[in-house]
Order: C-alpha cells, then sequence, then structure tokens
C-alpha cells in the first residue's frame, strides 16, 4: 500500500480482550487485526479488570495490527476507542488507577442502584432526566457503592473515567468523553447534554472529577501524547478521537444514526445479549437503557440489555458434555425442557440475584434438548427486551411493518447456526448478517477517520459497507416455546427475586 494512503486504527477494548482494527480509511478494508487478552476476577458478583492491562493490551494489539497490515507507520492518520461501557475508573496521582475498574457486569451494587432508584422522584422520573434508572450495571451505582465500601479510595479519587474514557486519556493525554458513552453513566443528562448537577450532588461525585463532553465520538481530542505515541510506534500526528461506548460504535459501524437508518433494530449476541435502533425519539421508559448516540446529531439509541447469551449458554454446554453446536430445541413435545440461563443475575429483566432455572426435565430428557433450551431461554430474554425497545420508540411490535422488519443480528452468536435458527424460530423476522466481523472496531475505525479528516463517520461507514451481510428469510414464530418460557420466568420471578 502506498505510504500516501489513509490508514485508521478501531480499538474495541471489551470485556474479554482489545481488538485493534487496521483499516482502510478510503475503502474501509479490513487490513488486519491485533488481539489480546484481558483478566476479569471476581467472585459472588464480583468482576474487575486492572485497566493498566487494558492499557498493555491496546498496545500490543495495535502494534500486531500495524505490523500484520504490512503498512508503514506515517500511514496512520488516526486513531479511535470504543469500549466496554459503564465500567468504573478511579484515578489517583498521575492519572493511574486507585483500584481495578469495576466492570459493567459486577452486580455488587444492587443494593446501591435500587436505593438511588427510588430517589429523585422514582425510577420514572430518573428515566425522563437520564434516559436510564441506576441498576448494578450503571456506573453512578458503581461509584456509590465505592463510596459506601471503600471510601477512602472514592476521597483519594482524583479522577473519575469510564473504560473508553481512560484508553482515550492514556493516547492523548486528554480527559475527554462523548455523549454516547457518558449517557450510559445515569449522570448524563440525555434531555440536556450536560452532566446532571442535582444526580452529582446525590452521589458526592465532583464535577471536576470527571472528564469533558466532546460533541461527538468523532470530535478530536487531540494528536497522540508522546508516550503513547512512543509505546505505540506511530508519529505524534495521528489525530486521536474522543470515542465511545463499544454499543454506539457498532451502531456507526452499522451505518446507523445521522442520516442513516433509524429504528432499525440491531440484536447483538456476545458475552451479554443487546438490542438497540437509532431513533430520533427520545425514550424514557424505566426497563431500557435510553441512551444517546454517539453522533451528536440528535439521535438516541434505546437499549435492552440481558447479562448472560453467550457465555452462559457455553457455561451449559460445559455442564452437559457438550459442543456448543450439538444442541437441539428443547421443546421436544411440547411438555419441553425451559432454561433461564441467569447465571450472573440479569439485568432486562432487572433481576440482580438471580440464578440459572431449569425446569421441565424427565428421565429420557436428552441432554442435547437442555442445550438447546439454555439457547432459547438467552434468545427469548434478548427479544422479550426488543419488544419494550420498540415499544419506547413508538412502535407496536406486532404491527405488520414494524414486525416484517429484519433483525441485523451480530456478536459472536452471529456466526452460529443454533444462534441464528433460535433467533429466526422465536422471533418470526428475517435477519440480515453483516458479514463484517468486527463491527465495534470498524465503528472506531470510522470515528477515528472521522476526527482526522471532519468527515460524518456514520456517512463513511455507510460508504464502506460495513453493515451490508446475508440475509436470512423469516421462519413462523415459534409460539409455543415463546408462551412455555414466558409462563415459567413469570411464575419464577417472585423467587429469583429473593
Amino acid at each position: 500500500m502506498p505510504a500516501s494512503r489513509s490508514v485508521v486504527i478501531g480499538v474495541d477494548s471489551s470485556t474479554q480482550s482489545t481488538k485493534a482494527a487496521a483499516v482502510d480509511a478510503d475503502t474501509g478494508a479490513l487490513l488486519a487485526v491485533g488481539r489480546a487478552p484481558h483478566t476479569v476476577t471476581g467472585t459472588a458478583g464480583a468482576r474487575e479488570s486492572d485497566p493498566e492491562e487494558w492499557w498493555t493490551a491496546l498496545v500490543t494489539a495495535v502494534r500486531s495490527a500495524v505490523r500484520d497490515a504490512d503498512v508503514p507507520a506515517a500511514s496512520v492518520t488516526g486513531i479511535a476507542v470504543a469500549g466496554q461501557q459503564h465500567g468504573l475508573v478511579t484515578l489517583g496521582a498521575g492519572g493511574r488507577p486507585l483500584r481495578p475498574a469495576l466492570l459493567w457486569n459486577d452486580t455488587r451494587s444492587a443494593p446501591q442502584a435500587a436505593a438511588l432508584a427510588a430517589r429523585l422522584g422514582g425510577p420514572e422520573a430518573w428515566a425522563a432526566r437520564t434516559g436510564s434508572v441506576p441498576v448494578a450495571s450503571m456506573t453512578a451505582a458503581k461509584w456509590q457503592w465505592l463510596r459506601e465500601h471503600e471510601p477512602e479510595r472514592a476521597d483519594a479519587a482524583t479522577g473519575v473515567r469510564l473504560p473508553h474514557d481512560h484508553l482515550t486519556e492514556r493516547l492523548s493525554g486528554t480527559a475527554v468523553t462523548d455523549p454516547g458513552d457518558a449517557s450510559g453513566t445515569c449522570w448524563y443528562g440525555t434531555a440536556t447534554g450536560a452532566y446532571d448537577r442535582e444526580v452529582l450532588d446525590l452521589l458526592g461525585l465532583d464535577p471536576a472529577l470527571l472528564p469533558a463532553l466532546a460533541p461527538t465520538g468523532a470530535t478530536r481530542a487531540g494528536t497522540l501524547a508522546p508516550a503513547a505515541a512512543e509505546a505505540l510506534g506511530l508519529p505524534r500526528t495521528v489525530a486521536v478521537a474522543a470515542g465511545t461506548g463499544d454499543n454506539m460504535a457498532a451502531a456507526v459501524g452499522l451505518g446507523l444514526g445521522g442520516a442513516g437508518l433509524l429504528d432499525h433494530p440491531v440484536v447483538s449476541l456476545g458475552t451479554s445479549g443487546t438490542v438497540f435502533a437509532a431513533t430520533r425519539v427520545r425514550p424514557a421508559a424505566p426497563g431500557l437503557a435510553g441512551f444517546a448516540a454517539t453522533d451528536g446529531a440528535g439521535t438516541y439509541l434505546p437499549l435492552g440489555c440481558t447479562l448472560n447469551c453467550t457465555l452462559a449458554v457455553d457455561r451449559f454446554a460445559a455442564l452437559l458434555g457438550l459442543d456448543r453446536e450439538d444442541a437441539v430445541p428443547g421443546g421436544g413435545d411440547g411438555g419441553g425442557v425451559v432454561v433461564l440461563p441467569y447465571l450472573d443475575g440479569e439485568r432486562t429483566p432487572d433481576l440482580p440475584h438471580a440464578a440459572g432455572l431449569v425446569t421441565g426435565l424427565r428421565h429420557d430428557t436428552d441432554p442435547r434438548a437442555v442445550l438447546g433450551a439454555a439457547y432459547e431461554g438467552a434468545a427469548f430474554t434478548v427479544l422479550r427486551a426488543l419488544g419494550e425497545l420498540l415499544a419506547a420508540c413508538g412502535l407496536d411490535p406486532a404491527a405488520p411493518d414494524v414486525r416484517d422488519r429484519p433483525l441485523r443480528l451480530i456478536g459472536g452468536g452471529a456466526r452460529g447456526r443454533f444462534w441464528t435458527d433460535t433467533v429466526r424460530r422465536l422471533s418470526g423476522r428475517p435477519l440480515v448478517v453483516p458479514a463484517a466481523g468486527e463491527l465495534v472496531a470498524l465503528g472506531a475505525a470510522a470515528l477515528a477517520a472521522g476526527a482526522a479528516t471532519g468527515s460524518d463517520p456514520v456517512a463513511l461507514a455507510t460508504a464502506w459497507g460495513t453493515g451490508a451481510g446475508e440475509v436470512l428469510p423469516a421462519l413462523p414464530r415459534d409460539e409455543e416455546t415463546w408462551d412455555r418460557i414466558a409462563g415459567v420466568l413469570t411464575a419464577a420471578t417472585p423467587t429469583l427475586l429473593s
């Protein structure tokens, strides 16, 4: 590739690993992907990671991507980070972490979340002002947990960051965040586009500890700081974008938001399951996260998130001694096995203390049917959240024009045959499975290109065609299995809440 061609780096810093995509800024061609793992520790609801390991992984992944792309370092013009949402990074002297980060799936802060949700007028008022109600996943609940359980660390904090904020600051030397990821904290007002001072007062959080708010995730935060440039082996002239959260970056990679597709539902099957859609309607539904998009164009990204998706199903496969693709539908003759795979509690529905539930077992139950039921339970939970999300966007999920819209299926599960079959069967919808496998990193790359050139990242991703893929026609909706799982969830909820 000639040195005059521009290459941008999109970083996906997720729960389990960092992936860095080297992308041709003109064509969107994925040149190489570098990878490095993260370590997650904790038991009994605790989930933590060392942010220093994220930085080391970012350096390793970026260097690998540039090397494998076989491009000169001088051709790299921009970099952006898309990070796992909601994690709490507390900084001390020198801008280094005071303790391991509390991750989005750390459920120890459930009591603090419930107490916060009861304040300031209750859940509906929270949804109206911040877009979301505090649950254990949200950063505000984690900060409150830290104040109550480790007050000396909360008092010593000189900075409070989200994961992507922290990495962007390490890259550029600038403390900055974007509207999208900020909207997952519960201390950013989606109604005002600013930090909510009343919420910050409630949390005892000095706004001076927070990063500045950039207008968009593609806003240029600066260029590489000297130490970062040296660590990455890249020129100091590389533009650093403000970056965003992983879900917002995936939306950019799909061409959603801005002048792109709106009200186009997406189902992401990863460690967690998420559903989201880009819309001009600012949702205020207590059961959903009413995020802002990262484009700064009056677009919102309402999202439902389940904690237990591919990782929970893989755990069932391991317990049963099966390969994940050995599953068969759990419904059988209609008696059927039902699995609610809430191995880490659950977020949507809000059941932070729930454990997994298996019912309908008999002497002749095929273990493959139990695994199939785990798939069904996870897919049901995600699709149930989708119905709530569409309603919050002012759409009737049962209306033909809404029901027949294809779902875009992304994430690791979108590559699994039984996952796609289960989503088709329980949704009754056609699916579009994008060919691009690194949508979060590609969305971040579009943000990096936006920071380097001033271009609209959503328009860039649309021109790159990263959201295009195979179309799978609809299957008849499996009402019997849906109703069976729904009945078990309704009956079991009082127990799961205890």
